[in-house]
């Protein structure tokens, strides 16, 4: 159209409004571009996410039920606390140079220390699964605030879309109420209007 214009003002006012139009279309594409990647990006994190909850081992698996099952003393022995940390640095010693236990414990008693380091392993394993569940309800509660937000984000742009429409806020009132009525938790029963 801006070719066919006799009057040059016109024309050229017609060709800048194509540039602009053009240079803002660039600027949605690209805007679009970068957004659907953030999406995907986001699509994919909460894919791994899921799969990751879906495929965990049962609890019975990796915690047991009872501390005292394992058989062995150096296997549940923590090798990261300073209570069992070696002076040399290296690997802990849980005996010292005359046969007793570092604890100052006889061998006689060994049982009960065993007995004692297991529990310890236990309440250390069960207090990092702890952790890790919370950490994952924090990140769940955030989600869902994030995800109320949007909503009302579109909420508002439904009002805004049904008002450009001509519906009333009357109407939309009642549509409120009778959404709201209908909800599956309403303890009131469902009502024909």
């Amino acid at each position: 159209m801006a070719r066919n214009e006799l009057n040059p003002a016109k024309q050229e006012k017609a060709h800048e409004r194509l540039k602009i139009f053009r240079a803002e279309l660039s600027d949605y594409r690209q805007s679009y571009q970068r957004l659907k990647g953030s999406y995907e990006e986001a699509q994919q994190t909460t894919a791994q996410n899921r799969n990751e909850l879906f495929t965990r081992r049962p609890h019975h698996a990796s915690t047991p039920e009872n501390p005292y099952a394992q058989s062995t003393a150096q296997s549940s022995l923590p090798s990261s606390s300073p209570l069992f940390a070696s002076p040399s640095g290296g690997q802990p010693q849980y005996r010292n140079s005359a046969g007793q236990l570092s604890f100052g414990a006889s061998p006689e008693d060994y049982t009960r220390e065993n007995a004692a380091l297991r529990e310890q392993s236990f309440m250390s394993q069960t207090n990092a699964q702890l952790d890790e569940y919370l950490e994952r309800g924090r990140a769940v509660l955030g989600d869902l605030g994030q995800q109320r937000e949007m909503l009302k984000g579109t909420q508002k742009r439904l009002y805004g879309v049904a008002n450009t429409l001509g519906v009333s806020g009357e109407t939309i009132k009642m549509v409120e109420r009778v959404s709201t009525y209908h909800q599956p938790g309403n303890k009131r029963g469902s009502r024909q209007i």
